[in-house]
């Protein structure tokens, strides 16, 4: 279907939309200790005399005095201070530490995204209205509420931050845009209509005053402006894209419902989505009119799909299978790698650098590869997480966080 042309955000993506902006500031708000003991090893407790062949002149009264010492040194060495007990709260993480919100538990984190302007500043969404700033890398969160959201009464659930320089933009559902020019110390809110296709499910800090913004049917936004007007980037959602090549081979497009279950973006601007049925992916590059659907080619459902370092392709499949695309670029050709999921669902993955990245999945799954993800291995210390991790974000190679359901956030330690 084609779009009926308007200055509103409509279903027509082919013509530029425009907005008018009111001005809205923000109100502000205000390791794990390894204990170790080293124990006398229990060696040769009946020492044999210098001469070996005469057992007899071990004395069971030795043996038993010395079992009886050892017994003695156990029971009283924590009496003495020299050790203190470890908590039993959390366990130590090998290369991760909880972090405490001051949230709900049952707020599900969603995206989280740091000034370059200045590192230790940050912001961290969710789900039930949740926004929290940190000025210090992340150790310490406070709540930043949104009057204009609180006036009206929505309970907003914020998808996606980016920013670029002191410029940063905010997306959530329902439909709520906000920009800041001045690293996030006060936001304003940008109008959007009602009829914009699709709920706003990630938005991208591209340059000065710029941004590309999409929605979950598959519409593609791009402001030069500051959001005073945005531009469709491509000429129709995703349902009508299949609704004229479904014929073309595109296994399950009939049982299409016209959403997307995930998209990302690589650094040089091109997408990759997942359907939302899991049944076939989408991609697209910038300067192409539609979006391009392709067959998936593994038997089980598509959870997610990203970007690796190298500019390849990873895949995660419901049941907890990961592949990679063969070479770099777009393509259809994967081969799976084997990874320790213990059947339950990876649903994303996050690169450090070319060499090693963590997967995150369900009951608190977490998986690390040094080799490009080759093979990987289960950081077992994570096992005791009561919560899914669905979302793995390096900022750079020194500070990297995992969100979950339950308020859970992970912050890389290295």
């Amino acid at each position: 279907m084609k779009m009926a042309t308007t200055l509103q955000l409509t279903t027509d993506l082919s013509k530029p939309i425009i907005v008018v902006k009111p001005s809205l500031e923000f109100a502000s708000t205000p390791r794990h200790c390894r204990t170790s003991l080293s124990l006398p090893r229990f060696n040769n407790i009946a020492r044999a005399s210098s001469s070996s062949s005469d057992s007899s002149l071990v004395s069971r009264r030795h043996f038993v005095s010395e079992t009886a010492a050892l017994s003695l040194t156990l029971t009283t060495l924590p009496l003495f201070g020299s050790i203190q007990p470890a908590k039993s709260e959390e366990s130590a993480l090998s290369e991760w530490e909880k972090v405490s919100l001051p949230i709900d538990p049952g707020v599900v984190l969603l995206d989280i995204a740091f000034v370059p302007e200045d590192p230790k500043h940050g912001f961290l969404l969710g789900t039930r209205q949740t926004i929290l700033e940190t000025k210090d890398g992340g150790d310490t969160w406070v709540p930043r509420s949104i009057p204009s959201a609180e006036d009206e009464d929505f309970n907003y659930r914020f998808n996606s931050i980016s920013f670029k320089g002191k410029e940063g933009w905010i997306v959530g559902k329902p439909a709520i845009l906000l920009h800041t020019s001045d690293s996030g110390n006060s936001w304003e809110r940008i109008p959007l209509s009602s009829q914009l296709p699709g709920d706003m499910v990630y938005i991208k800090a591209t340059g000065e005053k710029s941004a590309e913004m999409v929605t979950d049917e598959g519409a593609i936004y791009i402001t030069s402006n500051r959001g005073y007007n945005w531009k469709a980037a491509v000429q129709e959602t995703v349902s009508a894209t299949l609704n004229r090549t479904v014929s073309s081979g595109i296994s399950g497009a009939s049982y299409y419902t016209g959403t997307f279950n995930s998209v990302n973006r690589s650094p040089d601007g091109n997408y990759v989505a997942v359907s939302s049925r899991g049944n076939f992916y989408l991609t697209w590059e910038p300067g192409q009119p539609f979006w391009q659907p392709h067959n998936r080619t593994v038997a089980r459902r598509i959870q997610n799909m990203g970007w690796r370092a190298d500019g390849g392709l990873w895949l995660l499949v419901r049941g907890g299978g990961l592949y990679l695309s063969k070479g770099t670029g777009l393509t259809e050709e994967f081969e799976e790698v084997p990874v320790q999921s213990r059947g339950f669902g990876i649903l994303d993955v996050g690169y450090r650098s070319k060499d090693e990245a963590w997967a995150a999945g369900g009951s608190g799954i977490l998986l690390r590869t040094t080799n490009g993800g080759k093979t990987w291995t289960r950081d077992k210390a994570a096992d005791n997480i009561a919560a899914n991790l669905y979302s793995v974000k390096f900022i750079d190679d020194s500070t990297g966080f995992v969100l979950g359901n339950d308020g859970v956030l992970l912050r890389y330690l290295g």
